[in-house]
C-alpha cells in the first residue's frame, strides 16, 4: 500500500484486492472494506503526527462507530484508492474520519464514516475537545481535513 498526499486532494492510500479478501460471491468481503478504511485512517494519523503527538500526552484514538455504504463491488485484482478526511465539530467529544474507496476508473465502490474519540489511556475515558487536543499535540490539521 502506498500513501499519497497532495495539496488539492485528501490523503489516500492504494490497495489491490487479494484472493483471501474475497467472500463466496467472488467479491471483497464486507469486513475488508472496514480494514481498508482502518489502514487509511491509521496512515493518515501517523503521517499527520497524531499518533506520536497524542501518545506523549497519554491519549489514544479510539473507534466508537463505523458505517459503510456499498456502491459497487470490488473483485480480485481490482486496484482502488482509499481516501481519508477528518471532520470536527465544535463542542463535541467526538470527530469523524471519512473514507471513500474508488476504483481506478473513478467508480466509487464504498463510503465509510467512522466516529472517533480521544481516550485518556490511564483513565480509559474520552477526553473533551479533541480538535484542540490534536492541535496542541502539534498535528497538521490541514492534512487531517484534506485541505
Amino acid at each position: 500500500m502506498v500513501a499519497c498526499v497532495t495539496e488539492r486532494e485528501p490523503f489516500s492510500i492504494q490497495v489491490k484486492v487479494r484472493t483471501y479478501e474475497l467472500d463466496p460471491n467472488g467479491h471483497v468481503n464486507q469486513a475488508v472494506y472496514h480494514q481498508y478504511g482502518e489502514v487509511a485512517r491509521t496512515e493518515l494519523a501517523v503521517t499527520a503526527g497524531v499518533t506520536e503527538g497524542l501518545i506523549k500526552q497519554g491519549i489514544g484514538l479510539v473507534m466508537l462507530e463505523s458505517h459503510v455504504r456499498f456502491r459497487r463491488e470490488l473483485l480480485f485484482g481490482d486496484e482502488a484508492t482509499v481516501s481519508c478526511v477528518t471532520r470536527f465539530e465544535e463542542d463535541k467529544k467526538v470527530f469523524w474520519m471519512d473514507n471513500v474507496i474508488t476504483k481506478l476508473d473513478g467508480t466509487v465502490s464504498a463510503e465509510l464514516e467512522s466516529t472517533i474519540g480521544l481516550m485518556d489511556l490511564e483513565k480509559r475515558k474520552l477526553v473533551p475537545a479533541p480538535m484542540e487536543r490534536i492541535r496542541d499535540a502539534g498535528v497538521d490539521l490541514d492534512l487531517l481535513r484534506g485541505s
